[in-house]
C-alpha cells in the first residue's frame, strides 16, 4: 500500500503567509520562514510554497523569502506562482525548490509542460489546477482563481500529464478554506482520468476529513491543506496517528 503524504501550503503574499475561503478575503497568518520550520521539524512529508499573486500581477516569484524558506526545510519542497516560462523553472530550483508548480503559464502556453518536463524531469512538474463548478461542469481558473478559462477540468488536466506532468494538486475553489471536507466528487473524476500521484487540495476541516478522503479515494495520493495546519486545529503527528489506527500507511 503506497504511503500517503500530508502537506501543509503556505499561500505567500507580500512576503508573508495569509489565508482565506474560495480563495477570498485573505488574513495575514506567519512568516513562511517560521512556519516552514516548524513544519519540517513536525512531520510534514512535503511542503508547498505558492507566491498566490505572482500571476495576477504579471510579476516573477519573489525568491528572497522563497532563498529563505527553502533554507529552512528538510523535506521536499513544491513552489509555484508566476511561472511562465523554462527560466522560471531554472530560479526556483536554484533557490531551493524540489518540484516546480505550474498553472496560469501552462495555460498561456501548454508547450511549457512539455518543454520543462523534458529538461527537468517529470518527477519535477507539478500542474496545479484551480477548479471551480460552472454551470454544473467543472472550470478550470487562471491568476489565482480570478479568471474562468472556459476549459473543462478534467480533459485540460489529462492534457497536461500527457505532455509531461508529473503529479496534479487539484485545488477545489467551492471547497476552498470552507472546512467541510474534500471535494470528493472533484478528485474521483481526476483520479480516475490520469494515473500520475494526484494531491488533494481543499475543504479539510477535521481529521476525519482526511480520513475520509483516503477512505472512500485511495487513489488520492496526499492531502493538501492549509488553516487547518496554519492555526492548530490540526497537530501533523496527531493526524497520523489517526489515520494508523484507521489502518491508512503513513510516515511517523
Amino acid at each position: 500500500m503506497i504511503t500517503k503524504r500530508i502537506i501543509p501550503c503556505l499561500d505567500v503574499k507580500d512576503g508573508r503567509v495569509v489565508k482565506g475561503v474560495n480563495f477570498e478575503k485573505l488574513k495575514e497568518v506567519a512568516s513562511p520562514v517560521e512556519l516552514a520550520k516548524y513544519y519540517s521539524a513536525n512531520g510534514a512529508d512535503e511542503l508547498v510554497f505558492y507566491d498566490i499573486t505572482a500571476s495576477a500581477e504579471g510579476r516573477s516569484l519573489f525568491t528572497d523569502v522563497l532563498k529563505r524558506t527553502a533554507a529552512e526545510v528538510f523535506i521536499p519542497l513544491t513552489v509555484g506562482g508566476g511561472i511562465r516560462e523554462l527560466a522560471d523553472f531554472e530560479r526556483v530550483l536554484s533557490c531551493g525548490a524540489d518540484k516546480v508548480s505550474v498553472n496560469s503559464g501552462a495555460i498561456a502556453n501548454p508547450d511549457l509542460i512539455k518543454a520543462a518536463a523534458q529538461r527537468y524531469g517529470d518527477q519535477c512538474v507539478v500542474i496545479s489546477a484551480d477548479v471551480k463548478r460552472v454551470d454544473g461542469k467543472f472550470h478550470v481558473f487562471a491568476k489565482g482563481g480570478r479568471e474562468d478559462t472556459g476549459m473543462e477540468a478534467v480533459s485540460w488536466i489529462v492534457r497536461c500529464v500527457r505532455e509531461g506532468a508529473g503529479e496534479v494538486v487539484v485545488n477545489s475553489m467551492d471547497t476552498d478554506g470552507v472546512k467541510n471536507g474534500f471535494d470528493l466528487e472533484l478528485l474521483d473524476a481526476v483520479c480516475r482520468a490520469v494515473d500520475v500521484p494526484v494531491i488533494a487540495s481543499g475543504g479539510a476541516g477535521s481529521q476525519e476529513h482526511f480520513v475520509e478522503l483516503f477512505k472512500k479515494l485511495p487513489a488520492v495520493d496526499a492531502g493538501l491543506a492549509a488553516s487547518v495546519f496554519h492555526f492548530g486545529e490540526i497537530a501533523i503527528p496527531d493526524l497520523k496517528r489517526t489515520l494508523q489506527k484507521e489502518n491508512i500507511v503513513v510516515r511517523i
